[in-house]
């Protein structure tokens, strides 16, 4: 089975490894929700410099539209390629940034195995991200879409090596500072 036979070529054309039907032991499928947990209460709780520890130290995390990913175009909205730059656009969003401050709420569901890779596991979650804005409590949805990811294990700890965020718009309302 390659990447996603419910997928298109295009989609088929950018993915890096192919995996093989596989079902993880309970514990593994744990520790692997678990992680996509971890992630969103990251964000969610203000603790985004805990988001490059969830990652291997070369990695691949990506935010890129759904319309893009479909038609195989390459344009991302943001690339990390390393925990270093994870950390580095952290520094840059505390330090530098200048945006309305305002509070984020995740919801992942569906975190599904659904296959074993060489030396992981190619996961799928679906998200949606709630903004509230701190002056005025206004709410909104910001962004839902799907999590792609590879997750492998150094140790008993079970890191990122790839999270593509595929989000369903054509386009994000404002600034995208945060990761989602």
């Amino acid at each position: 089975m390659t990447w996603g036979s419910d997928m298109s070529n295009a989609q088929q054309q950018q993915t890096p490894q192919s995996y093989v039907a596989a079902t993880p032991e309970p514990a593994v499928m744990r520790a692997i929700e678990n992680l996509s947990y971890e992630w969103a209460r990251s964000i969610d709780e203000n603790r985004l410099e805990d988001l490059a520890g969830l990652l291997t130290e070369q990695c691949d995390y990506k935010i890129a539209s759904r319309f893009n990913t479909d038609r195989g175009l390459p344009l991302a909205i943001v690339h990390i390629r390393s925990r270093s730059q994870m950390r580095d656009r952290i520094t840059s969003l505390r330090l530098a940034n200048i945006y309305e401050s305002h509070h984020f709420r995740h919801m992942v569901s569906g975190v599904q195995v659904i296959g074993k890779t060489t030396e992981g596991w190619e996961v799928r979650a679906n998200y949606s991200v709630i903004r509230t804005m701190e002056h005025n409590g206004a709410m909104e949805i910001f962004s839902c879409g799907q999590y792609r990811d590879e997750v492998v294990f150094e140790g008993q700890t079970p890191l990122l090596r790839r999270r593509h965020v595929l989000f369903d718009s054509r386009a994000i309302a404002t600034l995208l500072a945060y990761p989602l």
